[in-house]
C-alpha cells in the first residue's frame, strides 16, 4: 500500500495525475506538465515534498558527529540557519544519500533526506552514532509537511500568503533559512529558481497549501519537477548516483572536502579510487529522439551512459546528464545510441538553465 502525505485528498480533489513514487502516493502533473514547468521558469509554482524526511541531530556533540558522518564539511557552518549540501557516504565512498544540512545552534542541526532512503539514512546515522558513541539525539520529525514554493516570483507570493513572513525572512540570503511563525523557510529549492522550502506542521499543512494558491502559486507535480532540476543540473538520487557510484563521479565533487584534515566516512575509499569519470551534460543535436537514462554514449576515446535525459520545455530540445570518459570538454560531438540508432549530440557543461536563463 503506497503512502500518502497529508495533501494527498488536495491533490486529488484537484484532479492531479497520482504515480507511485518510491511507494508514495504523489502528484505527477495537475493537467500540462509543461505548464507546470513553465510556471516556475517564469512565475511561481509549488510543489508537496512532504514525502522527504525532516531529521534533527541535537546534543552536545551534533557538529563533531556530523564532521565525521559527512563529506562536506560541516565546520563550514557558523551563522545560525547556514545551510550545506552534502553526501552520506559508505566506506566504500558510494552515495547512501545526497542531503541539506541546516545550522541552528552547536547543539541543534537539521537534514533534509530523500523519501525513498530515508529508513536506510536514519539507522545509518543511528548505527554510526552508536559506533563513535557520540552525544547526540537523531530525531525523525514525522509529523511535519514540506512545501517548495519556487519561481522569480516565489518569495513576493509566499509573503502574500502568510503575513509577517516577508518581515522574518526578506534579509534571508540563498541556502540560508530562518525558525519564523512556527515553520522553519529555507532560501533553497531543487528548480535553479529562487524560492523557499519550507517546513512546517502536518496540521497547519491544508490551510498553507490554500493560502499560497490563493496567493497565486501554481500546483505543480513531480514531472515538472524532473524536468526543472534536470535543467538545473541537479542530481537525482537513484538514477546519477547510488551506493555504487562516487560523488567525484557523479560531478559532486564540489560537496567532498578532502583538503582538511577532517577523517569522514568514505574518505579512504575516494582518496585511493580517484574520479573514474567525467560528469557533463549533453544536448541533442539530432532530431527523432528524446534522451533517456541508461542510453550509450559513444565517443571518442571510449564510451558513456546517460544517468538522466529529458526534453528540455525551456530550451526546446533533450538534453541529459551523463557519465563520459575522461579527455571529453565542452563543445566536443558525441553520438548517442538511441532505439538503435546514433544521433549526433553535444558535451555541455551543466546547468543548462538557471534562473530562467538558458545558459547552453
Amino acid at each position: 500500500m503506497r503512502k500518502s502525505t497529508v495533501l494527498n485528498l488536495l491533490h486529488r480533489a484537484a484532479g492531479a495525475r497520482m504515480v507511485d513514487f518510491g511507494g508514495w502516493d504523489m502528484p505527477v502533473n495537475y493537467g500540462s506538465q509543461i505548464e507546470e514547468h513553465h510556471a516556475v521558469r517564469r512565475d511561481c509554482g509549488m510543489f508537496d515534498v512532504s514525502h522527504m524526511q525532516v531529521v534533527d541531530i541535537e546534543g552536545t556533540g551534533a557538529r563533531a558527529f556530523l564532521r565525521h558522518a559527512l563529506a562536506n564539511n560541516v565546520d563550514k557552518l557558523q551563522a545560525p540557519g547556514k545551510a550545506l549540501y552534502s553526501c552520506l557516504l559508505n566506506e566504500s565512498g558510494g552515495v547512501i544519500d545526497d542531503l541539506i544540512v541546516y545550522f541552528f545552534r552547536e547543539d541543534f542541526f537539521r537534514l533534509v533526506v530523500n523519501a525513498g532512503t530515508a529508513d536506510k539514512d536514519i539507522q545509518w546515522l543511528e548505527s554510526l552514532a552508536h559506533r563513535t558513541q557520540s552525544s547526540v539525539h537523531i530525531t525523525p520529525q514525522r509529523d511535519r509537511a514540506l512545501i517548495a514554493v519556487q519561481g522569480p516570483r516565489a518569495r513576493e507570493t509566499a509573503w502574500r500568503a502568510f503575513a509577517g513572513l516577508q518581515e522574518a525572512t526578506e534579509m534571508l540570503k540563498p541556502f540560508n533559512a530562518a525558525l519564523a511563525l512556527g515553520m522553519m523557510v529555507a532560501r533553497t529549492g531543487y528548480t535553479g529558481e529562487d524560492g523557499f522550502e519550507i517546513v512546517l506542521a502536518q496540521d497547519k499543512a491544508e490551510a498553507a497549501w490554500r493560502a499560497l494558491a490563493a496567493a497565486g502559486a501554481k500546483p505543480c507535480g513531480l514531472g515538472a519537477r524532473d524536468t526543472l532540476r534536470l535543467e538545473a543540473g541537479m542530481n537525482l538520487y537513484g538514477q546519477d548516483m547510488d551506493e555504487g557510484v562516487s560523488p567525484l563521479d557523479a560531478g559532486l565533487a564540489w560537496t567532498v572536502d578532502l583538503a582538511s584534515p577532517r577523517d569522514f566516512v568514505g574518505k579512504a575509499a575516494l582518496t585511493e579510487q580517484g574520479q573514474k569519470h567525467q560528469f557533463l551534460g549533453l544536448s541533442l543535436l539530432d532530431a527523432g529522439g528524446v534522451l533517456r537514462a541508461h542510453q550509450r554514449v559513444v565517443a571518442d576515446g571510449g564510451e558513456g551512459e546517460i544517468t538522466s535525459g529529458t526534453f528540455s520545455p525551456t530550451l526546446e530540445k533533450s538534453i541529459a546528464l551523463a557519465r563520459l570518459p575522461h579527455g571529453l570538454k565542452p563543445g566536443d560531438a558525441v553520438q548517442v545510441i538511441v532505439r538503435d540508432k546514433q544521433l549526433a549530440a553535444k558535451v555541455v557543461k551543466p546547468p543548462f538553465v538557471r534562473h530562467g536563463k538558458a545558459l547552453v
